[in-house]
């Protein structure tokens, strides 16, 4: 994700958007508004807090971001990508993503076939919750 996906989206490239579209690209793993915050402080002092806010929604708004939101109603953004589910552990709040096309295949396979009432599935999402065995921080 760079300037170009900007322009791609409708938006025009400020030094602002700028901040935010790189510390998404370097923060590891699934960031809070508050670390994207931090990231831009040290990075960008002159960057007002309330702008940081406003250009993470509006990149949520375009499909730059999306929102992923933890059982304990932290939420936390990615650089929208490719279909993928989330491992999340409830005891770190550790989000890991995970791909698997044959989960996707079967999730798309059985909604087509149950052919829900008066519903049209856009997107199916996937939040595993369990417990990561390794000693890596959580993102």
């Amino acid at each position: 994700m760079g300037a170009e996906d900007l322009v791609k989206h409708g938006l025009k490239i400020t030094p602002q958007r700028i901040a935010v579209l790189d510390a998404m690209k370097t923060i590891d793993g699934h960031p809070t508004a508050d670390n994207v915050i931090e990231f831009i402080r040290r990075n960008h002092p002159h960057i007002a807090i309330g702008t940081v806010y406003k250009t993470l929604d509006v990149f949520v708004e375009k499909g730059l971001l999306k929102k992923v939101k933890t059982e304990k109603d932290i939420m936390r953004y990615e650089i929208a990508k490719d279909i993928h589910h989330h491992l999340y552990c409830n005891e770190s709040e550790r989000i890991e993503d995970y791909f698997d096309q044959e989960l996707d295949d079967l999730l798309n396979e059985y909604f087509l076939r149950k052919n829900i009432t008066n519903f049209k599935v856009q997107d199916i999402k996937l939040q595993i919750t369990g417990k990561f065995t390794d000693a890596k921080s959580h993102t």
